[in-house]
């Protein structure tokens, strides 16, 4: 019934080690759009060969066939997404992703149809819709490639909406997917640029962006990438230390040993240890000594005041006695970070430029080389799609042909048989 009415709606419709940087304004930087005009233009995109489709008949197709148990082919899904031409026909496509990923076909969405949806998203303003499928992943199969998330996060940032960037970053972290130096860039920048804003932050939130700042910050040796390490390692430290180790790594690409607010510790011990002029970044410090002095000096994880309830959270926030002994040692943490803090002061390796800061020059000096290659890789990439989309065309059209002779082949015998 749902699927005939969506039917009828749409025939109805028919990184530098350290960096030095000048002040910059926080206004004109929240407001620049990072990726270059070349980058997120669509042109190529457009360019490819066209197969015009009603989206009426190709919904009903699908319906058609959904109502007979069969799986419904890869290239109806890629037609109806490319065959998008307005906000309304967003929402029909949506209902046709989750159809199509809890069908016999679902392994088959293809990368480019994927790439596709976020751009229509993006072209018909439809970002919400974007960001929903993509966090929703394993409902409707979005698992976009590096340049795709570029382009949405790039969004994002646009319009100086960081907390969806970072949410963005959050896929692109649970993908472990920032290989790519501008994505390490964007993310960064999205990250810096969020925090810079002082939010508050549910454990939930701060287990996602201490994830994202560790993994992130693991691909640069350098000021922004051990800042953005320390700092992560600090919130999954907080986390670890409220609601124990489980709830740290449950569902992350994270190590599942305890102590993260010791990794965090051993990142400022290496720092100082280090010949080079490596540093950690003030604010960044300030913020992991905040994140000390709010942890209670013992574990109260029942009673943190953090979100709690359905049997999901019951279980990630079960704490353990090797979990109780872990959040035992947060004095000992607070004064040894005191003392590695004060050593850092001394030894001139606390970078007074903000995180922020560092992270924005890191984007207006890097970005732009780290566009190249991407670009070169995109346009490959794209011509593949077209050769293995023509590839799917053509044996579509022998597997048609191959059944109306077959048809043909039935019916003579009938006919014939029944002249006998």
């Amino acid at each position: 019934m749902v699927s005939s009415n969506m039917a009828a709606s749409v025939l109805k419709r028919c990184a530098t080690a350290a960096v030095k940087v000048k002040s910059l304004s926080p206004s004109l930087s929240a407001r620049r759009w990072l990726l270059s005009a070349a980058y997120t233009d669509s042109k190529m995109w457009e360019a490819r060969e066209k197969d015009p489709q009603n989206l009426a008949v190709l919904a009903n197709t699908m319906d058609r066939t959904y109502d007979r148990n069969l799986p419904v082919s890869s290239l109806i899904m890629s037609r109806f997404v490319d065959n998008i031409s307005s906000r309304e026909e967003i929402d029909q496509a949506e209902y046709y992703l989750y159809k199509f990923r809890h069908s016999p076909n679902c392994w088959y969405l293809r990368d480019w149809t994927i790439h596709g949806w976020i751009r229509q998203c993006l072209k018909h303003g439809a970002r919400d819709k974007a960001l929903h499928t993509l966090k929703n992943k394993i409902q409707y199969g979005i698992f976009p490639d590096d340049f795709t998330f570029n382009l949405l996060m790039d969004s994002f940032i646009k319009d100086a909406d960081f907390k969806s960037a970072c949410s963005v970053v959050e896929e692109v972290m649970l993908q472990e997917a920032f290989d790519l130096p501008s994505t390490q860039i964007l993310s960064l920048y999205a990250l810096g640029s969020y925090l810079a804003t002082r939010p508050q932050l549910a454990v939930s939130e701060e287990r996602a962006l201490g994830a994202s700042l560790l993994i992130c910050g693991q691909k640069q040796d350098n000021t922004i990438g051990l800042s953005a390490q320390l700092l992560g390692n600090a919130f999954l430290g907080k986390v670890e230390n409220l609601k124990g180790i489980h709830a740290v790594f449950k569902g992350m690409p994270l190590f599942w040993g305890r102590g993260y607010l010791g990794r965090a510790l051993a990142i400022m011990e290496r720092v100082a240890a280090a010949s080079s002029d490596v540093k950690l970044s003030k604010d960044t410090l300030g913020y992991v000594n905040d994140l000390l002095h709010d942890l209670p000096l013992t574990s109260e994880s029942d009673s943190s005041g953090e979100e709690s309830g359905g049997e999901e959270d019951k279980k990630e926030n079960t704490v353990d006695e090797d979990d109780q002994a872990e959040a035992a040692k947060l004095p000992e943490y607070v004064k040894k970070f005191k003392e590695l803090n004060s050593q850092l002061e001394s030894q001139g390796k606390v970078e007074s430029t903000s995180f922020q800061d560092l992270v924005t020059a890191l984007a207006q000096q890097n970005l732009a080389a780290a566009e190249t290659p991407d670009l070169e890789q995109y346009e490959s990439r794209v011509q593949a799609w077209e050769a293995e989309k023509r590839q799917l065309i053509q044996r579509e059209k022998e597997m048609r042909e191959k059944a109306e002779q077959e048809k043909q082949e039935r019916l003579a015998a009938m006919a014939a048989a029944q002249q006998v």
